[in-house]
């Protein structure tokens, strides 16, 4: 009863949702957004046109759907999903922006025939259900890639994107991989904070320049990503202009209230999150921490117990004082496992059996000049949202 738009990726998935679902609705149309997971409050994985899932709607689902909830077992991931499009439904949205759980292949939102599929990247991530190689997670993601339906690739890998590639050629779907159409030149801050990207299109004249309230270097190519999908869906007819994709842009947090992107908390110390937590993801903010001028540098970390800590560890600075922490979902790492870990590669710190204790710990330890990073986990920056807010 809608149209869809259907993202998976390892990386970025959640802020190309945002930024497509800002601008359509931007240019007017009703516009449903799934997301996951969620940060404070379980309805934001629900919203349309920025508006969470009221509670009342949510207990009535429950309620009503009990005797097949008792039947069929459904997983959380399964019921929230079917709750999401009933939702998009009777609400009567003309279009909904839909992100991947997982993988793809067997993702529960893979039911839908979209107008557009679109998979951000593919790097290591979930490899205990995935596959343990990038072809294998390119197998399971492109899963979602339907016959004839056109597909935007964000940025992939030799080996990932040839099984990409191969998957939509047998589908006769159409295809566009933005790295190999754009091309990012350089980007400057604007005086409140955005981000102002220019780039072009490779091999002619054609120069855009997006402001993105959505900060963080590794931005760069989910916008890409993004003004790649919309260009499609306006090649499909759907009436986009040059002033819904700036407008949709700039606003991305306050049309979607997207949270946890290199957010920005505080000054004199400088206070970022993020919720990167793959070797892909934490390498990006790595790089972009290294751009940013501190004195010293503290970071708060915890991890959940199933990423490769082997290959993650190298990546952190070694000249930073770590407050390991465990956020407060079962699947935490333990933050005394985590210290002793992190030692074996030279990360010093203390460890603290709550978020909001390690943050508390680094902001009296902080001067003005120094830099405080919280991340790790998804789970950490919810706790210190819910410390904060």
């Amino acid at each position: 009863s809608y149209a869809c738009i259907h993202v998976a990726g390892t990386n970025g998935k959640g802020s190309v949702c945002h930024m497509i679902g800002s601008v359509l609705q931007a240019s007017g149309l009703r516009t449903g957004l799934y997301t996951s997971p969620h940060l404070l409050d379980f309805r934001e994985r629900i919203r349309i046109n920025g508006q969470a899932i009221p509670e009342e709607e949510v207990l009535s689902f429950v309620a009503g759907n009990q005797e097949i909830i008792r039947e069929i077992k459904p997983s959380f991931f399964e019921m929230t999903v079917a709750m999401a499009f009933d939702y998009f439904s009777r609400q009567q949205v003309d279009v909904a922006v839909i992100e991947t759980g997982l993988g793809g292949r067997l993702d529960s939102t893979n039911i839908i025939t979209p107008v557009l599929s679109i998979i951000t990247n593919i790097s290591l991530d979930h490899t205990e259900f995935l596959g343990s190689d990038l072809p294998s997670i390119a197998r399971e993601k492109g899963g979602i890639i339907k016959e004839g339906i056109p597909l935007v690739i964000g940025r992939a890998h030799e080996s990932s994107e040839a099984v990409l590639l191969g998957m939509a050629r047998e589908r006769k779907a159409p295809y566009v991989c933005a790295n190999r159409v754009y091309q990012a030149q350089f980007r400057t801050l604007n005086l409140d904070g955005s981000t102002r990207l220019s780039f072009s299109k490779k091999g002619t004249p054609e120069h855009h320049s997006i402001t993105c309230d959505l900060n963080g270097a590794y931005q760069d190519e989910n916008i890409l990503t993004a003004f790649a999908a919309l260009e499609e869906l306006q090649k499909l007819g759907w009436n986009i202009s040059e002033a819904h994709m700036e407008e949709g842009f700039a606003s991305v947090a306050a049309s979607t209230g997207i949270r946890g992107r290199w957010q920005t908390l505080g000054h004199n110390p400088r206070s970022i999150c993020d919720t990167a937590h793959n070797v892909d993801g934490i390498a990006a903010v790595v790089r972009q921490i290294r751009e940013i001028p501190w004195k010293r540098l503290h970071m708060v970390w915890g991890m959940v117990n199933d990423k490769d800590l082997d290959r993650i560890f190298p990546l952190l600075p070694e000249e930073a004082s770590y407050y390991f922490t465990r956020a407060s979902v079962p699947r935490a790492l333990d933050e005394n496992v985590l210290a002793q870990g992190g030692r074996e590669y030279g990360l010093k710190g203390r460890t603290y059996p709550g978020v909001g204790q390690a943050y508390r710990a680094a902001m009296k330890e902080a001067g003005e000049h120094d830099m405080i990073f919280t991340g790790g986990s998804t789970f950490v920056v919810a706790d210190l949202l819910n410390e904060i807010f």
